[in-house]
């Protein structure tokens, strides 16, 4: 429900949480031997109400300034620089306790008029790193200001950025040669759904949304309730299988309240003047698309009426195309509310749709209303495709299904005013121009074959096939709207067939163009270029290795301007030039933390200087070991050692585990080819490895769940069982560890089966759950890959419900749980009724709950906390368990 959270509001509910289990009152009704003072230490830790720490070497862990190194990302039009940004690391709870309201999914700050996100997370101040000397310029930000969305002007001799204050965001521009920054709008912005700036083509003013002129006050929420909630469900056979999300609107004045907070003035700043345009009137604009000349603007709106069963993105919508006044000119789209199992496609869409990169108004994908293999459509005027030279040998010509077209659509945007510039055989994937809008490169596939070849619009009979190749998904990549994914290569859980996944060409770069589209980079001498990342089947001895190919458009020739070393980890950021003489590369390996260069052939010009945070953890022993189930199947497991660690040593472990489900063996092989040894241990803050530093061997693992397809999770508890097993065996007879003193945990998913471990298998001393799920049947339409609902799979929903053999749970259980948990399946209604359950079963059990937290605490002094618990929880229950009697197993 959608209330104002406030610290005091929170304090109060996490206290009588905390007394609602207490831990004293299951010691009083047990008789126990007399305790040490260190083990009286522990359960006081265990029982504080306020904040604990953890040990100071974990503390020091986790607050260590990993935000103080930086990656090099936003790059400047021309390439020559990038943006660094220096962000303010894990936000305090003073800072996550702000007072903040929930709208489907909307976190509002209603005080500052924004993204909750923008007052919790920024950076503090920008720099500018030149590529060419590695010179670095420091722009001044506002004191006491969270700088976010920082975009370059079209000349790229400015920045542009929002600031974040506390009571409003505004407008402000950076000169990169002095380093000066200037407030544009006097008026603050409205942050809430639209939480970034556009740059007109011309350079002289940003597109934004601003706080209405005379906005009436907040529609207030009744004093006393108006009537019943009420929902229907009309449609009978419509199913709408929605998954349990944790905030959605309750009553008609929480909609008048989004309603409110989403409604803003679309307007151009002048940058120079700070003068204002208004463009039209106040709209819920979730979303704004300007044109280059800002003459015409996207404009997307949330319609009414709202929805109490989905988040806002699934709400009612409306594209539209205005002009500078305002006045609409023609509906791009409308969509209804989207409920799950909504299929059908939006009336109206058009594929691809963007301003076009040189002339006027938007270009699209357009279809045929039927299939036509290599006929075209009569009623748009477009000319028959007729393959000419030996270019239709090389693109290959698709034959059957919908044919497509590129069209342009001129203003004012009538249905008449379109013009063909491309008629294709059959279906376009996508579709990217040169920056002068001659020519388009395209992207299809056709009986299991991709192509990417070149027309230009003077001859489109005419075309250049760049390359095909069977299994391949053509696509493009690069820094433009719009601009697809990362550099190709496969891979993903579960990824494409080997031959694909092996021989992936890249995708195409593109860039941003000074009008702000995404355009295809073209060398001086007529070519393009395919980036990606080389797998090799034996992918310990040959990491992968990012590259960069050249092909010549006029004939398809490839040559490589870049590959990776193989004795580090080298990742390809961009090109400096459009030659791609030089490029921007981040380096790294197991003793070298990771910085940005510039390389130049075998040279490279260091620009950034990051050093290793937590050199602790990085000094941390490794071990890669292969596990064999009982039944053949094999599965990886990381284990990580406390530095100088002996050979033969048996420490207490703790396991940390999250299942996947698959088909076969085949499939999880499949998930492990991305991995590179070359890299640079990392850690997070909340990484379970640091338990190496308290003496632990940590086992971290992706154990496989397989079955056939669509039931696999029908083997979910004998293969838990199973997996379980045979780590304990591995690393029993690898002499790693004490099986006598194991924990187990996990978050999320990894919490759910950490229950269901200690419910199921006898092995652990303690087990450590984080927002988890407990009752299966509080998903009931479905969880993770699990597809089936509740009541085509209810035997299986049971068996895997751990709450429902709370009373077989062995060990010590901590739950822990984060207050505003948005995850769809970890509702923390979950964590609380389990809790219950353990308490009414005796089960040694403790529940700590986060305050202001989403999935998984970020706070400073929660993250302190929970690692506090964390450390005292394995301390007393594994580290210092009670050996069993002799010959018990």
């Amino acid at each position: 429900m959608p209330l104002l959270l406030t610290s005091a509001r929170l304090a109060r509910t996490a206290a009588l949480l905390c007394l609602a289990f207490p831990l004293a009152a299951q010691r009083a009704t047990s008789t126990k031997p007399p305790e040490d003072e260190r083990t009286r230490a522990l359960r006081a830790t265990l029982a504080q109400e306020g904040y604990v720490t953890p040990p100071a070497d974990i503390a020091a862990l986790v607050m260590a300034p990993r935000h103080l190194n930086v990656s090099l990302a936003n790059a400047s039009p021309d390439r020559t620089k990038y943006i660094k940004e220096q962000t303010n690391g894990a936000p305090t709870v003073a800072q996550m306790g702000r007072p903040h309201v929930y709208y489907a999914g909307l976190q509002v700050d209603p005080k500052a008029n924004r993204s909750r996100q923008l007052s919790t997370r920024g950076a503090t101040g920008l720099q500018v790193v030149d590529v060419m000397t590695g010179a670095t310029t420091t722009l001044s930000a506002p004191q006491g200001a969270l700088v976010s969305g920082a975009v370059w002007s079209p000349e790229g001799t400015r920045i542009a950025y929002l600031a974040s204050f506390d009571v409003a965001t505004y407008a402000y521009v950076a000169d990169v040669a002095t380093g000066r920054s200037m407030q544009v709008s006097r008026t603050p912005l409205l942050a809430t759904a639209v939480t970034s700036l556009v740059w007109t083509a011309d350079g002289t003013r940003l597109v934004a949304v601003l706080i209405p002129a005379n906005r009436p006050p907040m529609p207030a929420a009744p004093a006393v309730a108006t009537g019943p909630q009420v929902r229907l469900w009309t449609e009978p056979g419509k199913k709408a299988p929605e998954r349990m999300w944790w905030s959605l609107l309750e009553e008609p004045w929480q909609a008048d309240q989004l309603a409110w907070h989403v409604t803003g003035q679309l307007a151009l700043l002048n940058v120079k003047t700070r003068a204002v345009q208004k463009i039209g009137v106040p709209a819920m604009i979730s979303s704004v698309d300007a044109s280059p000349d800002a003459d015409f603007f996207r404009v997307t709106t949330l319609d009414t009426p709202f929805s109490y069963v989905v988040p806002w993105q699934s709400f009612a919508q409306r594209e539209v195309l205005w002009d500078a006044t305002g006045k609409e000119l023609a509906e791009v789209s409308t969509r209804g509310i989207r409920y799950a199992g909504d299929t059908a496609q939006t009336p109206g869409v058009k594929k691809g749709l963007a301003w076009m990169p040189a002339g006027a108004g938007l270009y699209f994908i357009g279809s045929d209303s039927a299939a036509r293999g290599d006929s075209t459509d009569a009623s748009s005027g477009a000319p028959r495709v007729a393959p000419a030279g030996g270019a239709a040998g090389r693109a290959g010509g698709a034959t059957g299904g919908r044919a497509e077209r590129i069209v342009q659509w001129l203003p004012p945007f009538g249905a008449t005013d379109v013009k063909v510039l491309y008629q294709h055989t059959g279906p376009i994937t996508s579709a990217v121009m040169t920056e002068d809008a001659t020519t388009a490169f395209i992207a299809t596939t056709t009986s299991g074959a991709g192509a990417l070849f070149a027309v230009t619009f003077a001859e489109p009979t005419t075309r250049m096939t760049i390359l095909r190749q069977r299994g391949w998904t053509p696509g493009f990549v690069g820094g433009g709207r719009g601009g697809a994914g990362a550099g190709g290569g496969g891979g993903g859980r579960g990824g494409a067939d080997d031959s694909t996944f092996y021989n992936n060409p890249g995708l195409m770069m593109t860039r941003r163009s000074a009008r702000g589209a995404e355009v295809a980079v073209v060398s001086p001498t007529g070519s393009v270029y395919l980036r990606g990342t080389q797998y090799a089947r034996d992918y310990l001895l040959a990491p992968p290795r990012d590259f960069l190919d050249e092909i010549v458009i006029a004939d398809g020739r490839k040559s490589r301007k870049y590959e990776a070393p193989t004795d580090v980890a080298e990742s390809l950021v961009g090109i400096v030039d459009a030659a791609a003489t030089s490029v921007v590369v981040t380096r790294e390996s197991p003793t070298q933390v990771p910085d940005s260069y510039r390389r130049q052939g075998t040279i490279l010009t260091q620009l950034t200087t990051n050093v290793d945070r937590t050199p602790t953890f990085t000094a941390l022993v490794r071990r890669r070991v292969t596990v064999t189930r009982a039944d053949g199947i094999t599965f990886v497991v990381k284990v990580t050692l406390p530095a100088g660690y002996r050979e033969g040593t048996r420490l207490p472990a703790m396991f940390w585990f999250y299942p996947y489900e698959y088909t076969d063996q085949a499939g999880y092989d499949r998930t492990l080819r991305t991995e590179n040894v070359n890299r640079f241990p990392s850690s997070g803050a909340r990484s379970m490895e640091f338990l190496a530093t308290q003496g632990y061997a940590v086992a971290n693992f992706d154990p496989p769940i397989i079955g056939d397809a669509g039931k696999m999770n029908d083997n979910y508890i004998s293969d838990l069982r199973m997996n379980l097993y045979a780590v304990i065996e591995a690393l029993d007879k690898a002499a790693i560890i004490d099986r006598d003193r194991l924990g187990i945990g996990g978050h999320s998913y990894g919490g759910f089966s950490t229950a269901n471990a200690l419910a199921h298998t006898p092995f652990f001393k303690a087990g450590i759950a984080g927002d988890g799920m407990y009752n299966r049947t509080l998903t009931p339409t479905g969880f993770q890959s699990e597809r089936r609902d509740l009541w085509d799979g209810q035997k299986m929903y049971l068996e895997m419900s751990p709450m429902l053999y709370a009373d077989k749970i062995q060990g010590a259980l901590l739950l822990y749980h984060s207050m505003e948990d948005q995850n769809v399946g970890t509702n923390i209604t979950s964590s609380i009724r389990m809790m219950q359950a353990l308490r009414s079963e005796g089960k040694v059990s403790a529940l700590f709950m986060y305050p202001y937290e989403d999935h998984g605490p970020v706070a400073r002094e929660n993250l302190l906390d929970q690692w506090g618990r964390w450390t005292a929880w394995l301390d007393l229950y594994v580290k210092n368990a009670q050996p069993k009697p002799i010959g018990a197993r």
